[in-house]
């Protein structure tokens, strides 16, 4: 079928998956744009002609998602409404084999770490003077800024190494000059993402490098918050939590995935820690930065997860009342260690357990909302919507935390920072006032 010609391209990048996907569009982006290359996100005109689709590989979802966005896309070039379709990202760096046999209306594969080959399909240049510039798909006043790619972990569960390699950190210098070059597009928070955040720096500085990371990143001017996100709980470096603790700028807020709590499920997962150890170092993290916000995943339905090990999980919850809580279902992954084991709890079943665990989680993060209720936090403004103000505190990252509602008369503009006293709290969300 004849394809519409247009004069100048456009391209659309369509992002699924996690944030660091996410970047990897806004550099791409950034690429395009700087050799003048008409470049946008998620473009809802359908003005364009070219679609990029990063895709996501991690869990069976992700890869359902992935693969139907690539068919829609390949319908609408059937029908002359594109000229070229491109697949990147984690499911293209797994499956390229396959998915060039299924899906040859494609027209070009390429695998996470080669942004180079996918310039030169519009016949650009790599510029390496851009480190660091990205054309945000985030509103401005926030973005993500990842400093290391790949993993070396081997949690049997995991098959982000086959997708993105093992661990590679970026230099303190690249970071600091990457958030400056943020900070000047007008980005007020930054949050740090990596596969492993407190693995940053043992490769090319032969030490645990986060603290230090966080110290230069602390001295930009302009940078009102930093977050941390994906912090793996073996071997934690504690001293981050000092870090925390004496700079006003670094959020007391730490994603720490833990993915189970019983022992027999942890060794089963090869996550290199016990309960004992899990248990101290919320203690300790807790100890140390009074009032910190702790969130974590968690993974059911792993093979051989019984009932006990449900209700240890549901138990430890209830004692531990860590803040915020998200859940997996396991998916059987392929070339994992864990793929030799046998997937034998139901789906229907594995999705029960997570909302039962999930029930207790409810329970917990009402209550919490609820002493809230009389106190007056800082919060960062980050939409309009239906006439109302959706807002975050410090203990809150987007899309994935709580918000906080405010009713305002007067406009405020989106990514100021205002103070807001609590008047209702609901189970995932607060209500205030500004004071």
């Amino acid at each position: 079928m004849k394809t519409r010609t247009l004069k100048n391209d456009k391209v659309n990048i369509i992002t699924l998956g996690c944030s660091k996907n996410m970047v990897d569009s806004e550099v791409l982006s950034g690429q395009l744009n700087a050799n003048g290359i008409d470049v946008i996100h998620e473009n809802r005109k359908l003005d364009h002609n070219i679609v990029v689709v990063n895709t996501c590989g991690f869990i069976d979802k992700a890869k359902e998602e992935s693969v139907n966005t690539i068919l829609e896309q390949v319908a609408l070039k059937r029908k002359g409404k594109l000229d070229k379709v491109y697949v990147t990202g984690c499911l293209s760096e797994r499956y390229r084999g396959d998915l060039q046999t299924e899906i040859p209306e494609v027209d070009a594969w390429f695998g996470t770490m080669e942004l180079p080959l996918i310039l030169k399909q519009f016949d650009a240049d790599y510029k390496s003077e851009l480190l660091g510039e990205r054309l945000l798909s985030t509103p401005k006043h926030y973005a993500y800024l990842k400093i290391s790619e790949g993993c070396n972990r081997t949690c049997s569960f995991c098959a982000i190494p086959l997708m993105r390699g093992g661990h590679v950190s970026k230099t303190t210098e690249e970071i600091v000059a990457e958030a400056k070059k943020l900070v000047r597009m007008g980005v007020k928070e930054i949050m740090l993402i990596a596969q492993e955040l407190t693995y940053y720096g043992l490769d090319i500085y032969k030490k645990r490098a986060l603290a230090d990371l966080l110290k230069h990143l602390s001295d930009v001017e302009g940078l009102h918050w930093i977050r941390l996100h994906y912090a793996y709980p073996s071997k934690f470096p504690l001293e981050i939590l000092d870090v925390m603790r004496e700079r006003e700028n670094i959020c007391n807020y730490l994603d720490m995935p833990l993915q189970h709590i019983s022992d027999n499920m942890l060794q089963a997962m090869k996550r290199q820690i016990t309960r004992q150890e899990i248990t101290d170092l919320i203690a300790n993290v807790r100890d140390r930065v009074p009032g910190i916000c702790i969130r974590t995943t968690l993974i059911t339905g792993f093979p051989g997860e019984t009932r006990d090990d449900v209700e240890d999980l549901k138990q430890f919850l209830t004692d531990t009342r860590l803040d915020r809580v998200g859940i997996f279902t396991y998916s059987h992954e392929e070339n994992t260690s864990a793929y030799q084991l046998t997937d034998n709890i139901p789906a229907a079943e594995k999705e029960a357990r997570a909302q039962e665990i999930m029930e207790v989680q409810q329970e917990i993060s009402y209550e919490k909302n609820q002493e809230k209720i009389g106190n007056t936090y800082k919060v960062i403004v980050d939409k309009k919507e239906a006439g109302r103000y959706l807002a975050r505190t410090e203990f809150d990252s987007v899309e994935v935390d709580n918000e906080v509602v405010i009713h305002s008369d007067k406009p405020l503009p989106i990514g100021d920072f205002v103070n807001v006293r609590i008047i209702k709290a609901f189970d995932y969300d607060l209500e205030g006032e500004i004071i």
